[in-house]
């Protein structure tokens, strides 16, 4: 397809969903599934107008656009999660991303093992790269805002948060065994030690001093100075370099971005405690400093008050990273489109099936056993386990660091297909059924009176 072409395809695409927005958000189709349903219809499955082969020399452009959309929904996760450090949403996000990750990819290396005939590195790669759930395609069962407070949407992104971490060194164990003469044995000590034990510590220690100690050094030399000016750059530059730092010393870069987002919340957290008392200031007890400031108001903007400082900090990393996590995995999903026929088979079909209704769920129900939360609650937990970005840049990491051959386009299908499929089926069923359990939750509240 032409330049000019691809560029009126993408004006209309995203002006039809803007102008449709308020249809959409009430009915039973997402915006994302608009976008892999174009690309299908572009793709060759139905125009052939474009193809996008992911081959090993062609899939570089795919890592650093997963990884920069992952990096970004990472950080503004961790700072929309306005959560005490043992508020009780923690220890639910960690049963997801550890034993209930686990538990997944157990299962899927079994699957590719016994069903498809994979050897166990294969089984490990294909494991990593579909177990992890997505911060960027949850966004309509995550978090909205810090005021929101949905025990529901702090489990999934908390879980999203952290468990693109957690998945991560089964890829590396994959990728070590794919070399000659190289067993599971030989391998596995450095592999606990390297990647998992200092790979996740040393991404959640330097997240969050990084957050932290860099948002508190901006926040009070703008306070300082009484700047209002725009604040994006702070966010970019805290998020790029505690992902760059950890990766530097091979710790986890996304367990490091989304950390270094709680990190900034802390900050923020700190300010709101020391103004409660203030008596001018009432709404600062419960508020979040970001929604106590006029975006609209800026060059009229008081900053008498250090939380204000801070709430113009968070408000302007909030805005600039949705716009720009939404823009790449828009841009994502729509790749996904239309690379989604070439890649389907009946087997990877029949994995994505067995994934997402099945592993899943029993993963999530087994990892919740004790916890109390309601039933209904970890049924739905398990039902939204939507994959997407993560899976897509594990894909690219693979493909990169020696995932090749006849078997590297099995693995590709079935990654892709498990992407589409979750994309479509958990796009359609996630309005419905947060109605559904918002209704319930109201008639329980009416009937407790």
């Amino acid at each position: 397809m032409p330049a000019l072409a691809w560029l009126v395809f993408v004006a209309v695409l995203l002006l039809s969903t803007s102008f449709l927005s308020g249809w959409i958000q009430r009915g039973p189709v997402t915006t994302f599934a608009i976008y892999l349903l174009a690309g299908v219809v572009v793709g060759p499955g139905v125009l052939g107008l474009v193809s996008l082969p992911l081959s090993v020399d062609r899939v570089h452009w795919l890592r650093v656009a997963s990884e920069a959309a992952l990096v970004v929904s990472l950080f503004i996760t961790g700072l929309k999660l306005r959560l005490r450090l043992r508020d009780g949403g923690w220890r639910m996000a960690i049963r997801l991303a550890v034993p209930a990750m686990a538990i997944t990819a157990a299962a899927v290396i079994a699957l590719a093992m016994w069903g498809l005939g994979w050897s166990l590195p294969w089984a490990l790669a294909l494991a990593a790269m579909v177990s992890p759930t997505d911060p960027v395609l949850a966004s309509l069962v995550s978090v909205d805002d810090a005021r929101d407070d949905d025990a529901l949407r702090v489990a999934i992104s908390g879980e999203a948060g952290l468990n693109d971490a957690t998945a991560l060194p089964l890829l590396f164990l994959a990728l070590s065994l794919l070399a000659p003469d190289a067993t599971l044995a030989s391998e596995w000590p450095a592999w606990l030690g390297i990647d998992v034990v200092w790979g996740l510590a040393g991404g959640l220690l330097i997240g969050l001093a990084g957050g932290w100690g860099l948002g508190y050094v901006g926040t009070h030399l703008r306070h300082a100075t009484r700047d209002v000016a725009p604040s994006d750059f702070l966010a970019l530059g805290i998020m790029v370099l505690v992902y760059a730092v950890a990766e530097a010393v091979h710790a986890s870069g996304f367990l490091a971005a989304f950390a270094a987002g709680v990190g900034l919340r802390r900050v923020e957290l700190g300010v709101s405690e020391l103004t409660k008392e203030d008596p001018g200031l009432d709404a600062l007890q419960v508020a979040p400093a970001e929604m106590r400031i006029n975006p609209n108001e800026r060059a009229r903007a008081s900053v008498e008050h250090s939380a204000h400082t801070v709430g113009w900090v968070v408000s302007d990393a909030l805005s600039f990273g949705e716009t720009m996590e939404r823009l790449i995995a828009a841009a994502l999903v729509l790749a996904v489109g239309i690379a989604a026929v070439p890649a389907f088979g009946w087997a990877a079909a029949g994995v994505a099936a067995v994934l997402l209704l099945v592993i899943r769920p029993v993963a999530v129900w087994i990892a919740t056993i004790g916890s109390k939360v309601p039933w209904q609650r970890r049924v739905l937990i398990g039902w939204f386990g939507i994959r997407g970005l993560g899976s897509l840049n594990y894909l690219a990491f693979g493909m990169g660091h020696g995932l090749g051959g006849p078997q590297a386009t099995a693995l590709q299908g079935v990654v892709v297909t498990v992407v589409a499929f979750s994309v479509l089926i958990h796009g359609v069923s996630v309005t419905p059924l947060m109605r559904w359990r918002a209704d319930a939750i109201r008639r329980a509240t009416e009937a407790r009176r």
